[in-house]
């Protein structure tokens, strides 16, 4: 099956006839980052890190295919429900769930005092999302530091090394 996904993506990245998007090479990037990590037993919120990246950028790309503007904040729109529609099916599958107490004073289950449990897979997707939405205004400040100057595949090596880097912290952290 992850063969069949594989050369799916490939097929339709070399048959694109055109593309005006955030980036084709970022989003399989981060989506093959992501199969990458499983097959290697990363942990979940680890992979949720790079699903996070691969829905920011398919929103980031999604945004940029309706030409016309229709309603306000249509761009914004789109990439969050792209975001949301990406990553919340997939919860269940990367779900990783983390329990905190929280202590104000008091006895134990008295109305300052509280466990909390967080999602960890969703809020390391949001911390994969928003890397993917700052990498090119990273990249862009490096350009103009290096005085107009670019590395090949500048964009695209940047934002997997945050992505990765994210990726590795969280797998040891949590």
């Amino acid at each position: 099956m992850r063969k069949l996904i594989v050369i799916s993506v490939f097929i339709l990245v070399i048959f694109a006839t055109e593309v005006s998007a955030h980036c084709p090479l970022c989003t399989v990037g981060a989506g093959a980052a992501a199969a990458g990590a499983v097959w290697l037993g990363v942990q979940k919120a680890a992979v949720a890190v790079l699903i996070g990246g691969f829905a920011m950028s398919m929103g980031m790309w999604f945004s940029r295919v309706v030409k016309k503007k229709y309603i306000p904040y249509q761009k914004t729109l789109i990439i969050v429900l792209v975001f949301l529609l990406t990553v919340i099916p997939l919860l269940p599958i990367i779900g990783q769930t983390q329990g905190f107490y929280l202590s104000l004073g008091g006895n134990y289950g008295s109305l300052t005092n509280r466990t909390y449990v967080l999602n960890m897979s969703l809020m390391t997707s949001l911390l994969g999302g928003a890397i993917v939405f700052v990498a090119p205004s990273i990249s862009n400040k490096i350009t103009k530091k290096r005085m107009g100057k670019i590395i090949p595949f500048q964009g695209i090596i940047l934002t997997l090394v945050l992505l990765i880097t994210a990726g590795i912290v969280t797998h040891f952290v949590i």
